[in-house]
């Protein structure tokens, strides 16, 4: 039987958040806080498999300042897809699956 990583449901929490978050941007009300659970993304045990690396570990870290900053910019639809970009181009490597379903996360 397929067991959820750490990583896959910290991933699918994330995506579910984001997806809330682009409702508030695009209806112009309140974001609320950074989610601090995203900070699990530095220590989740990843799928079987799969390992923790430099380049995830640096991908992570610029998903997490891009992700803060919606937060605190006044341009937080731009600052918005920035973090969807950045998103993208750690699952560009690592894992492709997801990718068209991030990109619905963009905000027009």
């Amino acid at each position: 039987m397929y067991e959820v990583s750490e990583m896959a449901a910290l991933m699918e929490q994330m995506y579910v958040e984001n997806t809330r978050l682009k409702e508030r941007i695009e209806k112009k009300d309140t974001l609320g806080q950074f989610p601090t659970y995203f900070l699990n993304i530095e220590k989740a045990k990843f799928t079987k498999g799969k390992e923790r690396d430099v380049f995830f570990n640096e991908q992570a870290q610029l998903f997490l300042k891009a992700q803060s900053e919606i937060y605190t910019v006044k341009d937080t639809k731009v600052a918005y897809n920035a973090m969807v970009d950045q998103c993208i181009a750690c699952h560009e490597v690592k894992c492709g699956g997801p990718i068209m379903r991030i990109k619905k996360l963009y905000i027009k």
